[in-house]
């Protein structure tokens, strides 16, 4: 439900969409291949644990990945003998893969997924879903590069995992702590719109949705965990590494390029004050002057570089041109995309020649003091033309966002900006099982792997949430291992 706030204070987010009758509020998947010796261990200590400590219904999905050995036949045999316990077969290998298929069509309003090994301590699990139950936040991971991280683990694992943060830091400007923890959660309505923008089927799948969430402004919780690395992993590091670094290299190319659709993401859940039209203050100005201020530093001393280099061998008012020239293109393809936000191809070139017009009033302003220095002493000093051509831009600058605003830039949701699609965070967006606890599950027949879920997902009736209270058996506060 929705709480009303004043204006004084933030508006409440939605809670979780609703659950009909015997629809568990967390599925949590482990995608598995070749785990026949480690699998039923696995699910009936992570089965015993939600048991005793998880407040809601639950359910526990295994995806194998097409393994070769007697994994199959264990989880099938753990879905017969506990009621919880769902099994899910892909005739492909690859852990995105799994988890996109699995997720996409389940009917748990909160997802979650886990390795086979645990090496998570189970503890982080109710942390890591409570934030998306509660409506906080859109995705939940688990960390253990976080300072109140535990950790057990060799110096190699330690070294890659820190290098491959710092990449994912260092190109696509991620700030999320840890991509790889086998430990993360995320709303079935956030899922929906983001899981079809992910294109990775393998172990990168968990990086690019991370990417892809915060670039499109989505609310990453994280948990510090306890975890012990395990010896026996089956983890290929140096190919995982490989097609890592080929995964941040596509996604980083599509994110220069404005390639994807990430205005669909863009804050469609809940209620954002940034959203709201406050009285006398037009919306998106401070972010604005921000982003025009840092375009506006930098581009000033390309210009006065450009305009040193070319008084080399040409006068002051061709050289004021030149320099003027280049940097107006350069200012206007920058404010274009970080000031303005506008991405793609579209209107590009109408905004350039808007932005020439926004130059040649530059140009006369930066011109015209050079005549009045000019008139005021024949041989000027070259420190006092770059002081007087310093004080021009200065108000050119004023009049450039100004015009950029009103002008160069004023249709961009229009013209440019792709629509966001109507979001109803209180809607169920995914078919219910209608047969109860223990009733046919079957992923495929909801959701084809590769097939768009925006056509394959539809609409229940409203609800509001009802979450079972604790069992009586819960109140253990034991974990056994």
């Amino acid at each position: 439900m929705r709480t009303d706030s004043s204006p004084g204070t933030l508006p409440a987010r939605e809670h979780l969409p609703a659950a009909t009758a015997g629809t568990p509020v967390l599925d949590v998947v482990i995608p598995v291949y070749n785990e026949e010796k480690d699998l039923q261990p696995c699910v009936r200590r992570l089965h015993d644990h939600l048991t005793r400590t998880f407040p809601y219904s639950f359910r526990i999905t295994i995806a194998d990945n097409a393994s070769t050995d007697a994994t199959p036949d264990v989880a099938r045999l753990l879905e017969t003998r506990i009621p919880e316990v769902r099994s899910f077969r892909l005739a492909q290998k690859g852990r995105g893969r799994a988890l996109r298929t699995v997720w996409s069509a389940s009917d748990a309003p909160i997802l979650a997924y886990m390795d086979v090994d645990l090496s998570t301590d189970l503890n982080a699990l109710l942390p890591l879903v409570a934030p998306l139950i509660s409506g906080h936040s859109d995705l939940a991971i688990g960390s253990r590069l976080s300072r109140s991280s535990r950790v057990v683990r060799g110096a190699k694992r330690e070294f890659i995992s820190r290098s491959y943060n710092l990449i994912l830091r260092g190109s696509l400007q991620a700030r999320f702590s840890d991509a790889q923890c086998g430990f993360k959660a995320i709303r079935r309505d956030v899922a929906r719109i983001l899981l079809p923008l992910v294109e990775d089927t393998g172990w990168f799948f968990d990086t690019e949705m991370l990417v892809l969430a915060e670039r499109a402004g989505l609310r990453i919780h994280e948990v510090p965990v306890d975890w012990v690395d395990d010896p026996d992993s089956t983890v290929h590091i140096v190919k995982t590494a490989t097609d890592d670094l080929k995964g941040v290299w596509r996604v980083g190319k599509a994110l220069a390029s404005g390639s994807l659709p990430l205005d669909r993401l863009t804050r469609p859940f809940g209620d954002d004050p940034r959203d709201r039209d406050i009285m006398d203050v037009p919306k998106g100005l401070a972010r604005q002057l921000v982003g025009f201020c840092v375009v506006g530093g930098l581009s000033t001393l390309f210009y006065l570089l450009l305009y040193s280099g070319f008084r080399l061998f040409a006068g002051s008012q061709s050289a004021n041109a030149l320099a003027l020239l280049v940097s107006a293109i350069a200012n206007t393809a920058a404010n274009r995309r970080l000031t303005f936000g506008v991405r793609g191809p579209g209107g590009a070139v109408r905004h350039q020649a808007q932005g020439l017009v926004v130059f040649g009033i530059g140009l006369a302003l930066t011109s015209g003091s050079l005549l009045a220095l000019n008139a005021a002493t024949s041989d000027p000093a070259h420190a006092t033309e770059l002081a007087v051509l310093v004080a021009a831009n200065l108000a050119a600058t004023v009049l450039r966002f100004l015009l950029f605003r009103a002008w160069v830039f004023a249709d961009r949701r229009g013209d440019d900006a792709q629509p966001t699609p109507a979001a109803s965070p209180g809607r169920h967006d995914g078919p219910y099982d209608q047969h109860g606890p223990r009733g046919p599950y079957d992923p495929a027949s909801r959701f084809r792997a590769g097939e768009s879920a925006a056509g394959t997902w539809k609409d229940a009736d409203d609800a509001t949430v009802r979450l079972q209270p604790v069992r009586p058996h819960d109140t253990d506060p034991g974990d056994a291992r």
